[in-house]
């Protein structure tokens, strides 16, 4: 596969290839890996099982999709000629697979064209192309909108760093009397994945990376969702918010 006269869904059964065998390797490793190393703060970590996963994707990039740029959570940044890019994060959810909670992922995207985030534990697969619906396992995704805020399951996560999460416990403090409930799975990729299947109403983040949300804002919006990235306030860097367009201008108002 090279040059630009590619298909949608042909980039799109390369980015379920690569879930799939990324997801396979992991759910071999869940429940007997151990942290190897640590990045930007003692608690931010990386497995043996994630570069294992990147290597893998990178292996079948590097030979269907040959020309492509790529970026990866665990590997440098690779150029590309034909001016797509892949946007991947072998396994979303470090710290609960290391603790053997069953709430990660594969998030494998071609930049704003296809996506594939796959959970290999309940065997869901979430896809889109940028001309195509949301589906779960083949299943157009039609996520019904809440009546209001109040009544909106809202999702969002929490950074490494003490400070950064004291800050968004605040806003976090804002939201929880406003909505429905707050929850915290720990997966950017499958809270946004989860958005676009109904089973949260909205999922608001900042201090994530590219890697972390490009498979599921496109999931997100192919499924009818308000998708938009939010500017860094105060201490608090850029984000990324996505919720039923009943309900986005009220949780923006809370959260910037």
């Amino acid at each position: 596969m090279s040059g630009a006269a590619v298909s949608h869904e042909e980039l799109l059964d390369v980015a379920v290839e690569c879930a799939r065998t990324a997801g396979a390797l992991l759910k071999e490793r869940f429940g007997s890996e151990r942290v190897l190393a640590t990045k930007s703060t003692s608690t931010d970590v990386v497995s043996a099982a994630d570069l294992a996963a990147e290597a893998a994707i990178r292996e079948i990039l590097g030979r269907r999709a040959p020309d492509d740029a790529i970026m990866g959570e665990e590997g440098d940044d690779t150029p590309g000629t034909s001016g797509r890019r892949w946007i991947v994060d072998p396994l979303d959810g470090t710290v609960n697979f290391l603790y053997g909670l069953p709430q990660w992922c594969v998030s494998v995207a071609c930049e704003g064209l296809a996506a594939a985030v796959f959970d290999p534990i309940r065997d869901e697969l979430f896809t889109a192309t940028a001309d195509g619906p949301a589906r779960l396992n083949g299943v157009d995704l039609t996520p019904a909108a809440p009546e209001d805020l109040a009544h909106a399951l809202v999702a969002t996560g929490f950074g490494y760093d003490a400070r950064r999460r004291a800050l968004q416990a605040e806003v976090a403090g804002r939201v929880l009397p406003a909505a429905r409930d707050i929850r915290r799975g720990g997966s950017a990729a499958l809270d946004l994945a989860w958005a676009a299947a109904g089973r949260l109403d909205a999922y608001y983040e900042r201090g994530v990376n590219l890697w972390d949300i490009a498979a599921g804002e496109l999931i997100c919006a192919r499924a009818g969702l308000h998708v938009e990235r939010l500017a860094p306030v105060g201490e608090l860097p850029s984000g990324v918010l996505a919720a039923h367009g009943t309900i986005a201008d009220d949780l923006r108002t809370i959260v910037v």
